[in-house]
């Protein structure tokens, strides 16, 4: 029955129109007209502040007003950039996502600005917010693709791909936990897999910490989708910052990491381990006192290593590393004491210094050579608390290596041997098939020093600051010590020469000129490869000539009462905008009648540039440098005066890595406008080459691989997220893959005419071996003109190629044709390949990401 008590409903009654503000209105169109004026004006701030007025007030005008309040916010941003003001910018995008929440393109250009600013967790999360909001926005699927290499680096693909390394881990693991080990400590989780093997084996209790933001979220995801959600404990730290029991209930009974990088401490695992054995972990089983059970004390896996290493000749990692040229280009380098990369052991070597790189020396173009046999560096217990303290103090241990094969010697090539226990191990050396690369000590001297078997090389091994340093300090030949910080130039490798000149040659290393020493300068290691690319430097001074030699000879001459008692010809105008350093704005210099200008930025590498242009004869006044002109640093491309033009723009068209600079195109057809008659970029124009090839090798770093679980665990869904489908810093001479096709011409860019270049090709391709297409790698002909080209892809090249890596291989049969869609969208050049009707994403190929997009 009905509640008679009920009172009767209300009827509503429909709302009101809004009743017209007249003062608010005019409010609203003051502020629009003075937004409007102010963006004419280019005072972006004040026109954001009417703007912000403007749809606070009458938000129904957002869609009016979207574009235009877009374009305001981003040059706003670019001010406040340059001028510091970072609090700032950041206001002024939250500000405008308060408005716009669901506005990709803001949300994707503030990803932009974090990234740029070194907050990369937090711009993955705003780029990947964007594509949710629009999956086809290809800006924001390259800009995630370029900071998925940096929140998840490649070698975790590699790692799970190696599945000797994960069963070795896992019985390892297995082991001590059916020992008794109950309760584990993951440090450095990554994706979860260890923690989640010791969970597996029946361990009560299982932590873990992760310090990447990005890697930790996915441990999170990982170990959830695993049904470990409740059994595993992953904490957002360091493991150094732990302690018990404000982030841990207690101390544990085993630790398992694999915290170390090529050079075994160079992430922190000493720091780690000693925090650990001190706060986390129970304390070690000790001989003196009664046997305790493994639930009882601690231990870590691994439980130690051994460190080896041998001496190399290999020609790669020279000219890389130390200045193997005299001359470049026309210019004599020898005002310069030498050149180094900032790879060095060396005591006087400066804060920026790294002890080592990392190569994979099985791939390393023209190979090496070892000139000793492999010799023993190092042992460290992990599982020794005190030998972990005392490592940094250890003394300074010299090991004497015989030389076993002459050559030059280049680097000490170092690997180790991973402890994990009393039965597996796991090794990282040269010859293995693993996932680690090795740890390269570079030899620094400005001269080629070369051995022969009857020699005796000294090597110094010690462990400051927990990295490991080893370095080569001497040779003893015939009874006589020779440094080799002291070392000078003997004849060149190959020249017969007598044991007493050579004793002769090496002892007069004693008589060197401090003062040239203390010229040595030092360049990144891909600079120094540059510096000696003499092919590369030969054909830009060719090319320059050329051009200014046509422009002087089609010069009108300079009126002689206009020019006063001296009439001279007008200087020719060359700019350089290479990134990093170059000396092709001094090769122009010396050309004469020439005002170069060069975009060097650093201190050093302009005093480099001043003390080479002095020793080439070169006038003070005909090389400057064009950042201490300019007052915008984002303005680089301007004319050089209010009434002149440049006869040559060079620009730095393709990276390092093997991709298209990011904004090429733009960058191009600004430059074109700021050329004279007869003018010319250089270069003018790219022809990208490819070729079909089948390379498992690629497939295994860009994405874990197969059907079945690791080790019985579901994790590929999750890292494969951050596949990018385009592998950079590619040696394809030494890739280990199977050729499909011959190479083709897959596209050309036009950087004389931008606006003719077309925006799409079709290539066919002829299959000349029947296999799966996995990847497409391509390079560059570079042309400087119609007769001067280089390669980006030869032996002395300092660029390394790229490769698309396709999403589904193509199963192809020789004699067949493989369809490729080439594609150009800005600077960014994307590729899709099919077979007759089936479809493959196009994958874009610029430096807008470090390895690059699907479109």
């Amino acid at each position: 029955m009905p509640n008679a008590t009920t009172r009767p409903k209300r009827v509503r009654r429909g709302r009101r129109a809004p009743r017209e503000d007249p003062a608010r209105n005019e409010l609203v169109a003051r502020s629009l007209e003075s937004a409007q004026q102010c963006l004419f004006n280019q005072d972006y701030g004040t026109a954001f502040v009417h703007y912000l007025l403007v749809l606070n007030l009458a938000p129904a005008l957002k869609d009016f007003a979207r574009d235009s309040f877009r374009f305001t916010l981003f040059k706003w941003a670019e001010e406040l950039d340059s001028l510091g003001r970072v609090q700032d910018l950041f206001d002024c995008y939250e500000q405008a996502l308060e408005l716009f929440p669901v506005d990709e393109v803001i949300v994707n250009s503030m990803g932009e600005h974090l990234f740029r600013m070194g907050f990369r967790d937090e711009a993955a999360g705003h780029f990947h917010k964007a594509l949710k909001l629009k999956p086809d926005f290809a800006e924001a699927k390259e800009n995630f693709y370029r900071v998925a290499n940096w929140l998840v680096e490649r070698w975790h693909f590699l790692m799970l791909n190696d599945h000797q390394r994960n069963r070795r881990y896992q019985q390892a693991i297995q082991k001590a936990v059916r020992a008794g080990c109950s309760t584990v400590l993951d440090i450095g989780t990554g994706t979860g897999i260890l923690g989640m093997c010791a969970k597996q084996a029946g361990a009560a209790e299982v932590y873990a910490c992760e310090l990447s933001k990005t890697m930790y979220e996915l441990a999170c995801e990982v170990i959830s989708a695993n049904g470990m959600k409740d059994h595993i404990k992953v904490l957002h730290m360091k493991s150094v910052e732990m302690e018990v029991p404000k982030d841990i209930p207690h101390r544990v009974s085993l630790v398992v990491t694999e915290t170390v990088d090529a050079g075994l401490f160079g992430e922190g695992i000493i720091e780690s381990l000693i925090h650990a054995w001190h706060h986390l972990l129970l304390p070690p089983q000790s001989s003196q006192d009664m046997p305790l059970s493994p639930a009882e004390t601690g231990r870590v896996i691994p439980a130690g290593a051994t460190v080896f290493g041998f001496a190399v000749e290999c020609q790669e990692i020279r000219r890389h590393h130390r200045l193997c040229a005299s001359e470049v280009g026309g210019l004599s380098l020898s005002a310069v004491g030498g050149f180094h990369s900032p790879v060095s052991c060396s005591p006087d070597a400066d804060d920026s210094s790294e002890p080592y790189t990392t190569e994979r020396l099985s791939r390393l173009p023209g190979g090496y050579t070892a000139l000793t046999r492999p010799f023993r560096a190092l042992d460290i217990d992990f599982n020794n608390v005190q030998e972990l303290e005392g490592l940094c103090s250890r003394e300074v241990t010299r090991i004497k290596l015989p030389v076993t094969q002459a050559g030059v010697l280049d680097a000490l090539a170092v690997w180790f041997q991973l402890h994990l226990d009393e039965e597996n191990s796991l090794s990282t050396g040269p010859q293995e098939d693993t996932c680690w690369e090795q740890a390269v000590y570079p030899i620094q001297n400005s001269s080629n020093f070369t051995v022969k078997p009857g020699d005796e090389l000294t090597v110094e091994v010690s462990c400051e600051d927990a990295y490991l340093r080893i370095r080569a300090i001497a040779m003893v030949r015939d009874g006589h010590v020779v440094s080799l910080d002291d070392w000078e130039p003997g004849p060149a490798p190959g020249m017969a020469v007598t044991p007493e000149a050579e004793l002769c040659s090496a002892l007069s290393c004693l008589q060197t000129d401090p003062q040239r020493a203390a010229q040595s300068c030092m360049l990144e290691c891909s600079e120094i490869a540059l510096l000696n690319n003499t092919h590369y430097h030969s054909c830009f001074s060719r090319a320059l000539d050329k051009l200014l030699s046509v422009l002087r000879s089609s010069a009108k001459p300079v009126d002689p009462d206009a020019a006063g008692d001296c009439p001279s010809a007008e200087p020719l105008y060359v700019l350089d905008v290479s990134e990093g350093f170059s000396v092709l704005s001094l090769m122009a210099a010396r050309l004469g009648s020439v005002r170069a200008y060069s975009s060097v930025e650093k201190e050093q590498h302009q005093a480099i540039l001043r003390l080479l242009a002095k020793g080439n004869g070169v006038q003070q006044e005909a090389l400057e440098f064009w950042l201490n002109q300019v007052e915008d640093d984002s303005a680089v491309l301007q004319r050089p005066a209010t009434e002149k033009l440049w006869s040559a723009i060079v620009l730095d068209c393709v990276e390092t890595c093997g991709l298209l600079r990011q904004k090429l195109v733009e960058k191009a057809t600004l430059a074109r406008c700021l050329l004279e008659d007869g003018g010319r970029i250089f270069p003018e124009c790219i022809v990208v080459y490819g070729l079909l090839v089948e390379s498992d090798t690629l497939l295994l770093e860009s994405a874990v691989q197969g059907r079945e679980p690791t080790l019985g665990f579901n994790i590929a869904p999750f890292i494969n997220q951050f596949t990018v489908p385009v592998h950079v810093f590619l040696d394809l001479s030494t890739l280990e893959c199977k050729h499909l096709s011959q190479p083709v011409e897959l596209f050309t860019l036009d950087l004389m005419n931008c606006s003719e270049n077309a925006t799409q090709r079709q290539v066919e391709v002829q299959v000349c071996a029947t296999g799966r297409v996995t990847a497409i790698p391509f390079w560059y002909q570079v042309h400087l003109d119609q007769d001067i080209s280089i390669s980006t892809f030869t032996q002395d090249s300092h660029w390394k190629q790229a490769a698309v890596v396709l999403q589904h291989p193509l199963e192809v049969t020789a004699g067949e044709t493989v369809h490729l869609s080439v594609h150009l969208h800005k600077s960014s050049i994307s590729i899709a390949a099919s077979k007759e009707e089936e479809q493959e994403e196009p994958v874009a190929m610029d430096s807008a990401s470090s390895t690059n997009t699907v479109s």
